[in-house]
């Protein structure tokens, strides 16, 4: 190829569509399990993309069809940009870093990719939205030869913006940061269905989507909502709308095609950070002069006791800071947990027993405390020589869980009180805040010595190996669900006691039963666990 000079676009267009399909294809072979994965994927997002073509289609007539097809384009286009941030690994052409080395030219090398980018289940899912939108919006022969040249216009739009997105943040995407990033999608995906379906009740209480018709004026001139804007201004015959609206999605199509050919070029031109490490060996030397602190002897801001405790909580914290999917879980449950007690709160409909919802998912964090070791569990393994040794790991491993849930659920009670305006009944919250937690932890220390199971760590959207699954949903359901049962007599006792005087006998009762339980829990699992350290080692080292 080197002998022969730069390729042209006609010439690699085809080459990069087959390098796509052999790809999929490829990735298929791994493994039956991503084959399955894959099939159900697509099955599943043909089904929603059919039912959403079909509901588009049936909105027809109404007279806020244009108003749901403009803003749809604009969510599918945001949805588009995030992407390749939350899931840089879906799409191995989304790094052109591994492209660098042959002899291509960014303009060619954006026109193959770009068509190359049409070939797979999200850009078929988004034609099919932007089709359904075209058909409900489209009304007259001017409408539907509009919606002939929007539908596709809008496409490459989207797939343009992921691609140019990709492209500015390729360094990052390939870093650990950029790793984190893509875990922490769940977090996204968790705390914006919370968000949606607090706007959808409130949308349902103001009185519909007549609610969303300013908004959409706006949104109809902004690429490329634009394109379905287009198709319902030349329907109205406002023929000059709907070619502004056009040459607008046109612009943003060539400005979007222009920053992803920057990006290459700066790629392709730029030295990465292995070769200016290379390149500035003083800067390597002075960090290793004598009497130089190395980073990782920095002292912690945590004061933690001497011995096995000490040592066993400081590495379940910083597991929980800087393994990706460690961080996940425990973001993802920080952030739901408050969102979802203060959001009913606002809402009117709340509880400040709500905030049980928050201890209730950080508590879940004890299960399968073994897992996140995944093969390195071995040296943990040859620390334990007797039941004495697991229960000192096990209660570490809690202690470290507590120290981050009293805080917050302090917090989490606080505000919802204080948004509700319901300050007597925070004793009884926070009692059964730590009974719930105290039981969690007893189940989570039983279910980490039974049921233990891997987390993969090359994968940022797999969270059980293949075959464990059935495992891991039986110890976090089963523990959720038994902790649940733990802490029913402090339940009945903030039952009983609700409304008089003595509910704040609730909060110690709370707490010690709570202590008790959790003490109790461990003291069974330690046993268990140091029998099964080789089956515990054999589990979470699958995957």
């Amino acid at each position: 190829m080197a002998g022969r000079g730069p390729v042209n676009a006609t010439a690699l267009t085809p080459l990069f569509v087959r390098l796509k399909l052999s790809l999929l294809r490829n990735g298929l072979r791994q493994s039956s399990g991503r084959k399955a994965v894959h099939i159900i994927s697509l099955v599943f997002a043909l089904l929603i993309a059919a039912g959403q073509f079909l509901g588009l289609v049936l909105l027809r007539g109404n007279a806020h069809a244009s108003t749901v097809t403009v803003l749809l384009a604009a969510v599918l286009a945001v949805g588009w940009a995030a992407l390749p941030l939350f899931f840089p690994g879906g799409d191995e052409t989304l790094d052109p870093t591994r492209l660098v080395m042959l002899p291509l030219r960014p303009r060619p090398l954006v026109g193959a990719l770009l068509v190359a980018s049409l070939v797979g289940i999200g850009p078929l899912f988004s034609l099919c939205l932007l089709a359904g939108s075209a058909v409900a919006s489209a009304r007259g022969a001017a409408g539907v030869v509009v919606a002939v040249v929007a539908v596709p216009l809008a496409l490459l739009v989207c797939v343009a913006l992921a691609r140019a997105v990709a492209a500015a943040n390729t360094r990052l995407l390939t870093s650990r940061k950029g790793r984190d990033l893509a875990v922490l999608s769940g977090l996204v995906i968790a705390v914006g269905a919370q968000f949606v379906s607090y706007g959808a009740q409130r949308l349902g209480d103001a009185g519909g989507l007549s609610q969303l018709a300013p908004t959409a004026d706006v949104v109809r001139w902004l690429p490329p909502a634009s394109a379905l804007g287009a198709v319902d201004s030349a329907s109205e015959g406002a023929y000059g709308s709907a070619a502004l609206q056009l040459l607008l999605t046109v612009a943003a199509l060539g400005a979007l095609l222009f920053a992803w050919e920057r990006s290459l070029v700066k790629l392709m031109t730029t030295p990465d950070g292995s070769t200016l490490s290379a390149a500035e060996p003083s800067r390597k030397g002075a960090s290793s002069r004598p009497g130089s602190r190395p980073s990782s002897l920095r002292p912690s801001f945590l004061r933690v006791p001497e011995g096995r405790t000490g040592a066993v909580i400081v590495r379940s914290l910083r597991y929980a800071w800087r393994d990706p999917k460690t961080k996940a879980g425990w973001v993802t449950s920080l952030a739901v947990g408050l969102i979802v007690p203060l959001l009913n709160a606002f809402q009117g409909s709340g509880s400040i027993y709500l905030s049980l919802f928050a201890v209730g998912l950080i508590g879940a964090q004890m299960t399968n405390q073994f897992g996140q070791d995944t093969s390195a569990f071995w040296m943990v393994a040859l620390t334990i020589s007797s039941a004495r040794d697991a229960y000192l790991e096990l209660r570490a491993r809690a202690v470290a869980l507590v120290l981050v849930v009293l805080p917050y659920s302090l917090l989490v009670t606080a505000l919802t009180a204080a948004v509700l305006r319901d300050w007597s009944k925070v004793p009884e919250a926070l009692g059964l805040s730590f009974a719930l937690l105290g039981s969690l932890l007893a189940t989570g220390a039983v279910t980490s010595a039974r049921l233990a199971y891997s987390v993969p760590q090359d994968s940022g959207y797999k969270n059980v190996a293949p075959g464990q699954a059935g495992l891991a949903w039986m110890s976090m359901l089963g523990g959720v669900l038994v902790g649940a049962v733990l802490s029913a007599p402090v339940v009945i006792l903030t039952i009983w006691l609700s409304g008089s005087a003595s509910a704040w006998v609730v909060l110690p009762v709370g707490v010690a039963y709570g202590y008790l339980m959790a003490e109790a829990g461990l003291r069974v699992a330690a046993p268990q666990t140091s029998e099964r350290l080789p089956e515990i080692l054999g589990a979470v080292s699958k995957g």
